[in-house]
């Protein structure tokens, strides 16, 4: 699987004058405060021919693109448990890069193996493992310092990883021709307890949400292997079309859907009973698929098509197609909690009126926390600091609200000389912050 493209890569980029691109595996570890308004469910497509396409499935409309100036050849992308981080694979310049996915910005890139290709992050997200293709190996990344810590030899090829629930296991597919085998990783030990024969190009993998199953794509074999996880066997196989490529299990373990890139369909699979129960037509050259976290969709990577077919998985229909980047290779769906916001309230001016006071210049300054960038067009609420409301205003382009208020006498000066509160209530895209300011008598 990654062979294939890191050289078609290279042919591209020879072209275009060596464009670099984001693009990777995004797992997620919480760090933004909550908020009343349900997160964000958004899809972070890796286009092969440069950047990752950030899809708001609310809508499937693209909000933004990203891009790395520093990491090159995207690849592939999966997604983690939960949160707000995400982890890129650059295959051609070895790194692991990291987003802060609330903000949409990349904080870093972690040097790991020879040719990165998959990844993912431990259910406790203190650990990220990445699979590194030509080097044989999985590369073991501390979340916390952002460094590689361990090394694990694993053998040729090494492409798909997949973890269990519990963490105890790592599983890791060997993209190599003819008869095929996924290894299996003691995640306490960081090293190979076990090799499982499971069919002809291993290239991708998935582990059930009771993690008692194993899902191995066989690229050659056009099959599906279902591994018992307890005792590393082989249960059966489920046929599928040609040259099946990315996997992806519904949220309660029911489905798998599996893209057949050379027959440009998805073929639904009922996992208890090890059959194939429906096969839907989509682009050219599906790739990937990824879910959404109620299991209502899933959205597939047409890699020829430069597009994202949208699957219902009710009524298995494709209702909608969307445009991405050239060449969309991997696909990650999360929810994606707010970013944390700071409000720096100011220094109001209390004057004396007929039968009350007047607050001049209420002022307070939203900020991404993450960030430092001014957040821009929210609304903000300024009141006393027992709560009597004086005035609301929007956020201008440097982040700050600003306005006045008239106040009746039985607020009493001494309450308005204590200061006011300024608060934003948050949303789905920032989180809620407030902040005390100011007030002196002119």
């Amino acid at each position: 699987m990654l062979h294939e493209r890191v050289h078609a890569g290279i042919r591209r980029t020879a072209a275009t004058g060596g464009t670099s691109a984001l693009v990777a595996a995004l797992l997620l570890v919480p760090s933004a405060p909550a908020s009343a308004a349900p997160n964000r469910v958004l899809g972070y497509v890796a286009n092969n021919g440069g950047g990752v396409s950030v899809l708001d499935t609310a809508t499937d409309a693209v909000t933004s693109t990203l891009g790395d100036g520093g990491g090159d050849s995207p690849y592939g992308v999966g997604v983690a448990f939960d949160g707000a981080r995400g982890y890129v694979t650059n295959v051609r310049d070895d790194t692991l890069t990291v987003i802060d996915t609330p903000t949409n910005t990349v904080d870093a890139a972690v040097p790991v193996g020879d040719g990165p290709a998959g990844v993912v992050v431990s259910p406790d997200g203190g650990h990220v493992y990445v699979s590194n293709y030509f080097a044989g190996t999985v590369s073991v990344v501390d979340a916390a310092t952002l460094t590689t810590t361990e090394t694990i030899a694993v053998g040729p090829n090494a492409d798909g990883v997949a973890i269990t629930p519990d963490g105890s296991r790592l599983y890791v597919a060997h993209d190599v021709a003819g008869p095929g085998t996924v290894s299996v990783v003691d995640t306490a030990t960081n090293t190979e307890v076990a090799e499982i024969a499971t069919g002809s190009t291993p290239t991708a993998v998935a582990v059930t949400p009771d993690g008692a199953r194993l899902l191995v794509v066989n690229k050659l074999s056009n099959d599906v292997a279902v591994v018992d996880t307890a005792s590393n066997a082989v249960l059966g196989t489920i046929p599928v079309s040609f040259i099946p490529h990315g996997v992806a299990i519904s949220p309660d373990g029911a489905r798998a859907y599996v893209t057949n890139s050379e027959g440009h369909t998805v073929s639904v699979l009922d996992v208890a009973a090890m059959t194939a129960v429906a096969t839907v037509p989509v682009g050219s050259r599906p790739i990937a698929v990824a879910l959404t976290p109620d299991g209502a969709r899933a959205y597939v990577t047409n890699y020829n098509s430069g597009t994202v077919s949208v699957l219902d998985t009710a009524t298995l229909a494709v209702v909608n197609t969307i445009t991405v980047g050239r060449n969309p290779v991997g696909i990650a769906i999360h929810g994606v909690p707010p970013a944390a916001t700071k409000l720096v309230a100011g220094h109001a001016r209390v004057q004396l009126r007929l039968l009350g006071f007047g607050l001049r210049g209420l002022d307070a300054t939203l900020t991404e926390s993450h960030t430092g960038k001014p957040v821009v067009g929210k609304r903000v609420a300024f009141r006393t600091i027992k709560g009597h409301p004086l005035c609301t205003a929007t956020t201008n382009a440097s982040g700050t609200a600003t306005c006045d208020a008239n106040v009746p006498l039985l607020v009493g000066l001494a309450t308005l000389l204590r200061g006011y509160t300024a608060a934003h209530a948050g949303d789905q895209t920032h989180a809620p912050s407030r902040s005390h300011g100011h007030a002196t008598l002119l």
